[in-house]
């Protein structure tokens, strides 16, 4: 398991859960570097200091706060480390609430807790609690210099924590709106009957990063030396009407649960020969 980011303690009334925190996911994303296009060297990002005119080292930098225009207040390690708040190394479960109540709008960051060796036993029992009443806890943590909301929900028998937006960080007034767009019956019965046809228990696995696939296909392809030849698009038609597209996308569906029946209980040897066959 990668190193931790934070170490403490979950506070359950007078229960304290000493654990680490990891972070649950990773960026798959593909990296590029800056080059200068004439001659195709990499760009260096200097840390420049225009009154000395000279590039600074890290060692030589401090974080300052702008309280006004050309003003700073300088902020140092210590002072973050000797920040008045309880949440640097405890995580107070304040409140329990059902998980569909918060928005996943909310939702930041996930992170693994662990326990440690002496938090095992309260560790287990805040997770077998949380699961049995189906709740969801909220808390506060401080990590990165900041003070977030989080929640902490049970997940495979161990707890999760995700951190949370305040309500001043998310864009409410920005939020798009439609209810005053009238549908009709039909239209959403036929929306209502592609919805269960599609319906299915979310399968995680079943999904691929094919942005990723196709980028690292084309890189290696000009490591090689081949040519790049794009893949024409079909012209996308206007939707005109509807229920019209509603019903075609019904029957589409129903087709493809179909075959996905049938595949699902043909032998594998005559779906071999099947797809040999084209």
């Amino acid at each position: 398991m990668a190193r931790s980011i934070w170490t403490g303690v979950i506070s359950f009334g007078m229960v304290t859960i000493p654990v680490k925190l990891y972070t649950a996911t990773e960026s798959k994303d593909i990296s590029f570097n800056q080059l200068h296009a004439e001659c195709g060297a990499r760009i260096r990002q200097l840390r420049w200091c225009p009154v000395d005119e000279r590039e600074v080292e890290w060692g030589e930098i401090v974080r300052g706060y702008e309280y006004a225009k050309d003003q700073y207040v300088v902020l140092t390690d210590e002072d973050f480390e000797n920040l008045p708040l309880p949440s640097k190394r405890t995580i107070e479960l304040s409140a329990f609430v059902e998980a569909r109540e918060i928005d996943p709008i909310f939702y930041e960051k996930t992170y693994y807790l662990e326990p440690t060796d002496v938090g095992v036993k309260p560790y287990a029992l805040l997770t077998r609690a949380l699961s049995d009443k189906g709740l969801t806890a909220v808390a506060k943590i401080a990590i990165r210099n900041k003070e977030r909301l989080c929640a902490l929900r049970p997940a495979d028998g161990a707890l999760v924590l995700e951190t949370l937006y305040y309500p001043d960080e998310v864009r409410v007034a920005d939020r798009p709106s439609v209810t005053d767009i009238d549908v009709s019956e039909r239209e959403l019965d036929m929306a209502y009957t592609l919805i269960d046809l599609l319906a299915e228990p979310f399968a995680p696995e079943k999904y691929r990063d094919t942005y990723r696939e196709a980028l690292l296909e084309v890189i290696e392809a000009k490591v090689a030396g081949q040519e790049i030849v794009a893949v024409e698009t079909p012209p996308q038609e206007k939707v005109v009407d509807l229920v019209a597209a509603l019903k075609a996308s019904v029957e589409a569906a129903k087709q493809r649960k179909q075959a996905a029946l049938q595949d699902e209980g043909e032998p594998a040897d005559s779906k071999r020969r099947r797809r040999a066959a084209g």
